[in-house]
Order: C-alpha cells, then structure tokens, then sequence
C-alpha cells in the first residue's frame, strides 16, 4: 500500500528514468535546424570531427546530444524516416548498456542507429545481433545506407563465409549478424594457430535485437563445435527397433520436465530385447560399467521416440547437397529451421535412426560456450525487444542489464480480448475456423499463431475443407487478389502458412499480412521483423512490382499503389463487429461491445512463456492502428493439460457446457497466466543451474583461451618449454623420491622408468641411488642437467629455427587435444554429479572441486606431453633414392615458396602451413659441404640440390620429413 501511494507521489522508478532523458531530448532537437542546413557533405564531415574530439580527451556521453542529432538527420535524408522522441529515449537507453523495451512497429531497427553510430566512433567495432540470416543482411542493408553516408564502414556474418571474408566483416565500424555466427566464430578463433588467422577482434559493445529471443529462450542451448568419432550406424539402427516393442509399463514420460526413462520392468524388459538382438551377452546386466554405452544409446532412442515429435520439435527434408533425406531441428521459440545445428549426445543420431534417413556420425566436443557467457564477454552490452519486462529479473541477475519500458509514439488501441477455453481440440478448432470465415466476410484481415507445424497443417486442411485455398509461396506476390479492390467477396478465399518449411517468402507474406481479407497462419512470430501495415506494405510493394520500371511508367505504377493501399487500409479500418458478450433476457437487452477493425490476432494455443503471447498479439495495433486479439484453448493443450485440466474438465461437465460452447472469464486468463509463470520459473531455474555449472568450465576456459593467446603472442616458447621440462623433472623426482628419505625407500624402479618416457634419457639412476651421502636435490639437478643437454643436443641438430616452430605447433596442439579430452570429462561429470546429492553433499561443490582437481591434471599433462613429444622430435633431411618420391605430405607437390625463407618455413610448408620467419643473412658462412645441410644457406626451389644428387633442391632435401 505504501509502495503504491509512493509511486503515485513520485512516479515509478521507470518514469523517474523516462524523466531524466528529457534534458537531452531537448538539447537534440534544438540542434535539428541547425544541422538540417548543412550540405550532406559537411554533415557527413561531423563524424571525423567527433573522432577528433574523442582523441582529445572527450568521452563518448559527451557526443551523446550532437551525434543522436547528426544521425537523425542522416535518416531523414537518406532513408526518409526521423527519430521520434521516444526512439531517442531507446537510443540512450541502449548506449547506457540496458534493455529498451519498446512495442512491435515502434522502430527498434532505426533505434539502434543512434547508440550504434555513437560507440562506433570508438573505432573498437559495434556488433549488432539478429535472430536469423534474413534480418542480419536486410539491416546491414537497409541501416548501413545511413552509417556509409556517415562516412562508417559496415559488415556482415551470415552462414557460409569463408575466413577471410569474416575477418573482412569484423574489421569494419559496425558488424551485422546472428547470435550463432557471432559465437561460433569466437571458439574457431580460440582454435586457430596464428593471430593473422583470427577473425574478430575483441567484444567492445553489441546490441542484441530480441534479446529475450536470444538471451532467455536460446540461453539453455551451449554452442559446441565437434568433430566425428566412429560410425556407429548399425547399433542405432538396431536399437532404434527395439523401442516400439517397449509397451506402456515399461517407461514414464514427465512431460513438465521433458524427461523419460525406464521403469524396473522396462530395464528388464530392454536386457532381454538386447539379449535377444545379440547385443547383450546372456545373463549381463545393462547397467555394468562395460555396457555403459549401450544405456546412452538405449536412453537417446527413448527419448527420440517419446520426447521429440516430427513437424514440431524437427522436419526430415531433402538435401539437394548431400543428395540424402536429413533431420533438422525446429527452433521451439520461432518456428525457424536451424540447418547445420544437431543434438548432442546421439539424440540426433537416434531420431535419424527413428526416420530412416543417413545416419551422421556421433559427434565429440571440440569447443563450446553457452549464449550466456559469450555475451557476457562484452565489456557494453545492451538489447531491445517488444517483451522483456516479464524477465526482468533474470536479465538483471544474469546480465546485469536493467529493462527500461519505452512508451509508444501513439497509444495503443488494441482490443485484447479474454481467452475463450473449449473442452476439446477439434471444437476449438471449429471455432477458429468459423472466426476467421466471419472475418473474411468483414474483410478484416487475420494473423492465426500456433505453436508448431503440425498444429498449423491441421489448421490448414481444416480451411480447405471450408473451401479455402492455401497460396503458393513461390508466386512473387500470392496476395495479389487480394489487391484488386473485391476484398469483401468469399470469391478468393486465399490463406498462407508461414513455419519452418517456407520462411524464405515470409518477409513479403507478413508484410503483406494487412490487406483486407488476407488470412496468414504463422507458427511463430517472435522474430520475423517486419511489421504489418494494414493495406499493405508499400516498400516491398514498389520492390516487387516496380522492379524494372523506370522513368513515368514507374511513377505511374507507384501513385497506383499508393491509391490501393489507401483503399485497402480504410476497409480493414472499418472492418470491426458487434460483439453480443450475454444475450437479451426477457426486458434486459443484450450486452454488446463494438469489437474494432484492424489486424485480428487469432492464437489457437496459449505458450507455455507468457513472452511469446505478447509478441503475437503485438503484432497488432502497429502505430496506433486498431486491432483485436483473442486466444482460443482447449482443455487438451499442451499447457492445459499438464496444469491439471481433468479437473477443470469435470467442472465444466458439471455447469453443463455443452459441444462447441466455450467458457470466457478474466479468472480462467489468470489461472493461465499462473501456470505460464509457474514453467517460466522453472525454466529460469534450469537456465541458473546450467550458468552456475558453466561458470565453472567458463572460468577455466578463459583461462586457456588466455594462455593460448599469449603463447601465440609470444617471440618464441624456449622459456616456456624450459620450464614445462624442469617441471617435469621436479614431479618425477617428487613421486619416486620420498621428502626426507634414504636412497633405500626410493622407488628406483619408477624413477628409471619415468625418467625414459618423459624425458626419453636412459640413465644409471640406480647407480647414483648406490652412492654415499646421494641427496633427492643431487638427482634433481642431474636430471635436469642431463635433459637440458639433450635438449640443446636436438636442437643444436635440427636447428634452433626450426626448434623455435616446433615447439610452436607441439605446445598448442598438445594443450588443444587435452582441452578437448577435459570438455569432454566435464560433460559425463555434469550428468552424473547429481547422484552426489543423496549423500547429502552439495552437487555443485563437488562439481567444483572435481572440475579444479581435472584442471590440475590436465596442466600435468601438458607438461609431460609437451616434455615427452620435444625431447624425440627428430627432423631428417635426407636425400631419396633413384626414381622414389622423397618423403612429405602422401606424395603432394611442396607448397611454393619464396626465395627467401627460412628452415622453419620449408617445414611448415610440408605441413601445409605458411612459415613465419626470414633469415636476415642469405649467404652461408663458408662453402657448402654436400654432406652438412646445414652449411648450405639459402637454396632456391628450382636450384640444383647443393647434396650432388643432379635433382632441383624442392624435389630432394627442399622435401621436409
């Protein structure tokens, strides 16, 4: 109550935020007239001025006032659009490192001009975040326009570019792409061998677009990069078959938690299907630690069957690449295909199995990060989306980025209507289809969400068998009847599905989504980033049938459109209803409500994120226009029926509903709303625990990927492996020789031979263990002596340049191998640590302390690794026999060099690498001797070989082994 009469007093603390914006909003459009006559030459100049100014001491906030003006009017000139104030509230709140939260249509794609022009005059690079491919290249696109008259260079990461078109994109101001990408190509960076290799180049500021998309909904999915292990097609196959022969007893589905696994009996039952299929031997039990994979295989069929269902959760479709059906997975919060992204742990590899189509191998961890700790890498962060004050609390805890809500330009005016719940799918689905029939008669135009595939294919046969017929999306323009003036007639009875099948021509159907009587069924539009104009769209109009008109005729044909669009938009705006919310009874008349024209937001199923509601009904309203929204449930939806609808089923029985009647009440939207909240908290949860998880493999992983970079930063590694062997000596000698013992208890043995596998020395370590007075300090020395001789030995013989790249390559590739191994053994202890709790110990404690204890032993091996490799590398410059190809890379031609290149270039030139130094004398020293390589000096590729042999040197000892 007192929180309440203080927010009335001093306003809310997002109005006292709102409020302190407005100083600056004043001083921006103060500058508006100034700056609107300046020629585009010296507006552009502004920007070279403000990086001056930066130079000299100014900050960023400084330039705040006159960069937001200066970028406003490059809008106004270049794209014909001018910031409204609350898109310049939006503008500081992104720069401030917060989330704007701003409705569907508001502008958020020119909002992010303002903050991103400003940081890029920082010269560190901007990075803006989009949902898909699509959007990434329409935005670098479409915004670039105001950035390049600005004098800025722009980029963008789509899927398939290659390194160096990547490096390219990262090194302009601001760089376009999607969270993937973005991702992705900062663990290949951590996995390159070179700087000059790398692609970007630090994370100075990004803006993510739907960052509740990203942020929120993709959070619990870690990108991994992995690479193949051995195919093990033919146990998934025959495993895969087993599982319908499972019967009802033998699992239990939780479907909250998405989770299946065996009963008792079904264990049983699954021992004796495997012993009868010849997998498992008779009489052994599933669970014996040798049996282990054939549980992980048991349980990703399970799953596969019980879990995941086709036109949902995934589609098969033909690649035309590969020439091979495929499985790819559905993105559950947009609808999206995700081609190129696989499950992990052989789920994917069983719901191939489940299909029938090629089995891919099962893939082993290379690199990986989850969306969570990526962004936070970002020393400035910000975001902006239609729906984020939901989870503002999660983005506070996990981000530290605070939700500001933005007020709209125009109130809104959309009609949200109470949720109408029938007792069974097909009635609801009647009653959709019969909306939507009523509504085409209006001529009012029709947004129907559903929440998967499926759902919206059976929605789509349903309409048909009303007379309805589905468009064809490769037509340019499938609306185009629509567009003829005779929308009120049921004559063109038109509708389009949007899903993951179809999303290429999804920009124009949604765009075009506003013409009178244009029914679109779309699984999701979280993310399609283009906004409904009722009428239609006149830009993508004009870019669809101008295209080749010039001159009068194409002016002709844009005064046309324009005149349709006009028409068009005053039918949908009268397209409205009078609604009868109770009939009359005897002398009381009938209670109505005039239900407005506009966009019609029909969902068929509430999700299970109350999110992702909002974002369909935001669709409608654009700009203040009028529409209506209404939810349309049934008591066998997903979210009703795992929120206990048997009772409320029996309820409704018992007040007599009837078939095809519907119950409406503000309470049955509240008790929805409760249970939307209940899994959003849960999600939350699961999202925290995986965070607390990974922040520990995180922490590690900073520290590698930061090594790494110093290792490859450094001249030469000859300290470091000096250290990694003197190291190695230490840990021998400590294990072998007990602290304060006689040579008597010392284990001489384990000494001996570890001395030769580590440091590849056969020494009398018995002998000295025989002499008097011998100290643990006298062999430690002798040890190391004698491995730094043998070292200085082998590299007095191989060359110390040519040691130097060695040493290179052995120490990343070996910690690079070991980081792989150390993934993959955190990933089984996160699947197994939780048993840890019935013994009343905390599992994440002891995933901490088991993970630092794995640390230590990877750090072990490095150095033994790296010791044991580089104290038997051996470099053979020999010449081949008469008619032999000399030894190299499988017979290839050696890469062609330059004159001037050194011994470790020709060895990296047989690897397939370019070589990083330069000899500074060309000349030998003394004349060259036939049998002294290394008295030769440089040689050129095509000279005669200095050995005698009458071949070119790149055919003889030029051939690197």
């Amino acid at each position: 109550m007192l929180g309440g009469l203080l927010r009335t007093v001093f306003g809310s603390s997002n109005e006292r935020r709102l409020k302190g914006y407005k100083p600056r909003i004043a001083a921006i459009n103060a500058l508006e007239a100034e700056l609107s006559g300046l020629s585009d030459e010296a507006l552009a100049q502004r920007t070279v001025v403000f990086r001056e100014q930066l130079a000299a001491g100014k900050t960023l906030d400084d330039l705040l006032v006159p960069a937001f003006a200066t970028v406003r009017e490059a809008a106004k000139r270049v794209l014909g659009q001018r910031h409204f104030d609350v898109q310049l509230i939006g503008g500081m709140v992104l720069h401030e490192g917060g989330i704007a939260e701003m409705r569907t249509g508001e502008g958020k794609t020119l909002v992010a001009t303002l903050p991103v022009y400003l940081n890029a005059l920082a010269g560190n690079g901007v990075h803006v975040v989009t949902v898909n491919d699509y959007l990434a290249r329409r935005d670098a696109e479409w915004m670039g326009q105001v950035y390049r008259f600005l004098g800025l260079s722009v980029g963008v990461i789509v899927h398939g570019l290659d390194d160096l078109q990547r490096k390219e994109a990262y090194a302009a101001d601001i760089t376009y792409g999607t969270n993937n990408e973005f991702g992705f190509d900062y663990l290949r960076d951590n996995m390159k061998y070179e700087f000059a290799q790398m692609a970007q180049r630090g994370h100075a500021y990004a803006i993510v677009d739907e960052v509740d998309s990203i942020l929120i909904d993709e959070a619990r999915t870690p990108l991994i990069i992995s690479g193949p292990t051995e195919d093990r097609s033919d146990l998934y196959m025959t495993i895969d078959a087993l599982i319908p022969r499972l019967v009802a007893e033998d699992y239990e589905v939780d479907e909250k938690q998405r989770t299946v696994h065996l009963t008792e009996a079904g264990n049983e039952h699954v021992e004796e299907l495997l012993t009868e299929a010849g997998i498992l031997k008779d009489g052994a039990s599933l669970y014996e630690a040798i049996n282990s994979s054939l549980v992980h295989h048991v349980n990703s069929a399970l799953r596969a069957h019980k879990l995941f269902t086709k036109d949902k959760d995934y589609i098969t479709r033909y690649n035309p690449e590969t020439r091979q059906s495929e499985v790819v997975i559905i993105d559950e919060f947009t609808g999206r295909m995700m081609p190129g992204r696989r499950y992990s742990e052989g789920l994917h590899q069983a719901l191939e199995a489940k299909e029938k189509v090629a089995i891919q191998p099962e893939n082993v961890t290379l690199a990986s990060i989850t969306f969570q700790n990526y962004f936070r890498l970002y020393r400035k962060l910000a975001g902006m989306t239609g729906t984020a004050a939901t989870e503002a609390e999660e983005f506070q805890q996990i981000y530290n980025l605070e939700v500001v809500e933005i007020p709209t330009n125009v109130p809104v005016a959309r009609l949200d209507q109470d949720d109408e719940v029938y007792r069974t799918a097909a009635e609801k689905e009647e009653a959709i289809a019969a909306e939507i029939e009523r509504a085409k008669e209006r001529g009012q135009p029709v947004l129907v969400g559903t929440t998967s595939i499926e759902k919206s294919e059976q929605l789509a046969a349903l309409l048909k068998k009303r007379g309805f017929r589905q468009v064809d999306l490769s037509d340019p323009n499938p609306f185009k009847p629509l567009m003829d003036g005779d929308q009120g007639t049921k004559e063109e009875k038109l509708f389009a599905v949007l899903n993951a099948r179809y999303h290429e021509q999804e920009a124009f159907i949604v765009a075009e989504a506003g013409v009178p009587g244009a029914i679109t069924i779309a699984t999701n539009m979280a993310g399609r980033g283009t906004d409904i104009q009722l009428g239609g769209n006149l830009k993508m109009r004009i870019e669809h049938e101008c295209a080749g008109l010039e001159g009068a005729a194409r002016e002709a044909a844009i005064e046309k459109i324009k005149a349709e669009i006009a028409k068009n938009r005053e039918t949908v705006m009268n397209s409205g209803e009078l609604v009868v919310l109770e009939p009359a009874k005897g002398s009381k008349p009938a209670k109505t409500m005039q239900a407005p024209g506009g966009l019609y937001v029909i969902a068929a199923e509430r999700h299970e994120s109350r999110r992702i509601d909002n974002q369909l009904r935001g669709r409608s309203g654009w700009q203040g226009d009028p529409g209506r929204s209404k939810f349309f449930l049934s008591l066998e939806d997903d979210l009703m029926r795992i929120f206990g609808s048997d009772r409320m089923d029996n309820i409704l029985q018992k007040l007599g509903l009837q078939e095809g009647e519907a119950i409406a009440h503000p309470w049955v939207n509240k008790a929805l709303e409760t249970a939307q909240k209940k899994v959003e908290a849960r999600n939350f949860e699961i999202r925290k625990n995986i965070l607390k998880y990974d922040d520990v493999m995180n922490d590690q992983r900073k520290v590698v990927f930061e090594q790494r970079r110093e290792l490859m930063a450094a001249p030469d590694l000859i300290a470091t492996v000096t250290d990694m062997r003197h190291a190695v000596v230490e840990e021998i000698v400590s294990r072998n020789i007990p602290e304060g013992a006689y040579p008597e208890a010392w284990n001489v043995e384990g000494l001996k031979e570890e001395t030769a596998r580590y440091l590849a020395l056969d020494l009398p370590v018995d002998e000295w263990a025989r002499e008097e007075g011998i100290a643990d300090e006298e062999i430690r020395e002798r040890l190391t002596k004698a491995a730094d001789e043998a070292y200085a030995g082998r590299e007095q013989k191989n060359t110390p340049d040519l040691m130097r790249y060695i040493e290179r390559q052995v120490v990343l590739q070996t910690l690079d191998h070991l980081w792989r191994e150390h993934l993959v053994t955190l990933d089984h202890l996160t699947q197994v640590i939780g048993w840890r709790g019935y013994a009343q110990r905390d599992p994440l404690n002891e995933f901490k302390s088991e993970a630092f204890e794995l640390y230590d032993r990877l750090l072990v091996s490095l150095r033994e690794t790296v010791t044991g490799q580089l104290m038997r590398v051996e470099v053979v410059f020999d010449q081949p026999a008469e008619g032999e190809n000399p030894p190299g890379l499988a017979g290839q031609e050696p890469m062609p060099l330059p004159a001037h290149v050194s011994p470790i270039d020709r060895a990296a030139a047989a690897y397939g690498v370019q070589g990083q130094t330069e000899i500074t004398s060309d000349d030998p020293t003394g004349p060259r001797d036939s049998g002294d390589p290394a008295t030769w000096g440089k040689v050129g590729r095509n000279e005669p070989c200095p050995c005698g042999s009458g071949k070119k040197f790149k055919h003889c000892h030029g051939r690197f082994a």
